[in-house]
C-alpha cells in the first residue's frame, strides 16, 4: 500500500502543471554535432542559453539490437580517450539556471524505424530498453527522456500496423518505471496526417507522456518537385488545388492532434529554426509551387543542400542579394536568388506560429533546433533572435542579449507579397 501511495504522490507531485500555472514550456533542442561545424557555425554546451528555455533536449542517443540505449558518438558523449565528455557537461546546465529541466532523446531520423519496431515488439527488448534508458539518465542527472522513434509503422518498420500498439505498450512501461523516480518522459511526434494517423494511438500515448512535442515543419523538403512552405501557418493561396486531406499546415496539425484526442495541456508546437533550399528549374517561375529540379545550395556549417540553418540564411541575406518575399495567405517568408529557392521562418512568423499556438491552448512551443538560430548574434544587434521571438510571443522574462553592432539584415532587395 505504501507503494502504491508514494507512486500516486510522486505522479502528483513530480508532473509539471504549466498549463494550470499559465507558465508556457520553451523545449529547446540541442543537436549536439554541431560541435562538429566549423568557424562561426561550431555550437559548444556552453553556447546554450539556458534562460531561453524552460527544457532543454540532449539529441540523439540510440539503441542495439537488445536493446540497450548506447551513445550514437562515444567521442563526443564520453570522457574516454579523450573524448568531449558532453553528457557530463550537459548535466552541468542546471549549474546556471536551476530551474531548467533537461531530457535525453534516443532516436532521430538517421536511426530509422527497424530497431525500435523490434524493440517495442518484444517484451524482452522493451524491458531492456526501459531498465537502461532509467540508467542512463539517472547516471547523468537528466530529468527525463525524450522518444523519437521516427515512425511507428512506417518506413523500414518490421512489425507494421502492430508498431501502434507496441509504440503505447513502451510508453505504459516507461511511464510505470520513471513514475517511481521522479521523471519525465516526452516524445517527438510526426505532423504530417497521413504519417501521424498510422503511426499513433493518440488519445492513449497522451495519457503516458508529460508533453508531446508535435515536429510542425518539413512539410516542403527540397526533395519534392515543387518548391513550399518548410511550415506554412496557413495554405498559401497557391495551394487551392491541393485536396484537403494533402495539405499540411501548422493550423491543420494543431487542429488534427487536438481532435484526435492530445489534450491541449500536453499538446507543444514545434518550429523550425532553419529552412529549406531548392534549385528551380526555371528561374523566371519562382513563386510558391514553382518546379524544383532538386536541392539547392548548402550552407556553410550544415554543410548539406537542400537544408540551410537560420544562421546560416541570415548571414547569406547580409553578404548577396536576395529577393525576400512574404506569403501573407501563409505567413511565411521566402527568398529568391536566380535559381535559388529558399523556405524559411523568421523572427516575425515565428512570433505568428506562437500567437496561433496560444490561442489554442497548447502548453508551449519547441524549437529545433536552437545550433541553427543566430546564436552568436551576427545579423543582428540580438543572439538567438528566433529563440528570442519565442519566448517574448510567450511572455517570458529572459536574461538580456548580447548585443554586437550588425549592418541590415540584407542588402537584397525586400518585396512584400499578398499572395
Amino acid at each position: 500500500m505504501k507503494s502504491v501511495l508514494f507512486t500516486l504522490f510522486c505522479a502528483f507531485i513530480c508532473s509539471e502543471s504549466y498549463g494550470a500555472t499559465g507558465e508556457k514550456r520553451v523545449i529547446c533542442y540541442y543537436g549536439s554535432w554541431a560541435t562538429y561545424r566549423n568557424s562561426l557555425g561550431k555550437f559548444d554546451v556552453s553556447d546554450i542559453n539556458t534562460s531561453l528555455c524552460t527544457h532543454i533536449v540532449y539529441t540523439f542517443l540510440g539503441i542495439n539490437t537488445k536493446g540497450t540505449v548506447i551513445s550514437l558518438d562515444p567521442y563526443l558523449d564520453y570522457p574516454d580517450n579523450w573524448g568531449k565528455d558532453n553528457l557530463r557537461k550537459f548535466s552541468t546546465l542546471k549549474q546556471q539556471n536551476p530551474d531548467v529541466k533537461t531530457l535525453m532523446a534516443v532516436g532521430g531520423w538517421n536511426e530509422g524505424s527497424a530497431k525500435y519496431s523490434l524493440m517495442a515488439g518484444n517484451p524482452t527488448l522493451r524491458k531492456n530498453f526501459v531498465k537502461t534508458a532509467l540508467e542512463m539518465v539517472q547516471k547523468y542527472n537528466f530529468d527525463g527522456l525524450d522518444i523519437d522513434w521516427e515512425y511507428p509503422n512506417r518506413y523500414d518498420s518490421v512489425y507494421g500496423p502492430a508498431d501502434v500498439d507496441n509504440f503505447s505498450q513502451l510508453l505504459k512501461e516507461l511511464r510505470e518505471e520513471f513514475d517511481k523516480n521522479g521523471l519525465l518522459l516526452t516524445a517527438a511526434v510526426s505532423s504530417i496526417k497521413k504519417v501521424a494517423s498510422q503511426s499513433y494511438d493518440i488519445p492513449v500515448i497522451s495519457q503516458y507522456l508529460d508533453f508531446i512535442n508535435v515536429m510542425a515543419y518539413d512539410m516542403y523538403v527540397a526533395t519534392d518537385p515543387e518548391t513550399g512552405h518548410n511550415a506554412p501557418l496557413h495554405k498559401s493561396e497557391d495551394d487551392d488545388d491541393i485536396p484537403i486531406e494533402d495539405l499540411n499546415t501548422v493550423d491543420g496539425v494543431l487542429e488534427y492532434w487536438l481532435s484526435q484526442g492530445c489534450p491541449p495541456e500536453k499538446l507543444v508546437l514545434g518550429v523550425p529554426l532553419y529552412g529549406h533550399t531548392f534549385k528551380l528549374t526555371n528561374a523566371n517561375e519562382n513563386g510558391v509551387r514553382a518546379p524544383s529540379s532538386g536541392p539547392g545550395i548548402a550552407g556553410p556549417y550544415t554543410a548539406t543542400k537542400g537544408l540551410i540553418g537560420y544562421n546560416e540564411l541570415c548571414q547569406k541575406f547580409k553578404a548577396e542579394t536576395w529577393n525576400l518575399l512574404y506569403d501573407d495567405s501563409a505567413k511565411v517568408p521566402y527568398a529568391v536568388q536566380g535559381e535559388n529557392w529558399i523556405s524559411f521562418d523568421d523572427a516575425d512568423s515565428i512570433a505568428d506560429k506562437v500567437q496561433y499556438a496560444l490561442q489554442n491552448n497548447v502548453t508551449g512551443v519547441m524549437a529545433w533546433s536552437i545550433e541553427t538560430d543566430d546564436f552568436r548574434g551576427i545579423c543582428q544587434d540580438e543572439d538567438y533572435p528566433l529563440l528570442r521571438s519565442i519566448n517574448k510571443a510567450l511572455g517570458r522574462s529572459v536574461e538580456a542579449p548580447n548585443t554586437t553592432p550588425s549592418s541590415p539584415l540584407t542588402t537584397g532587395k525586400i518585396i512584400m507579397l499578398d499572395l
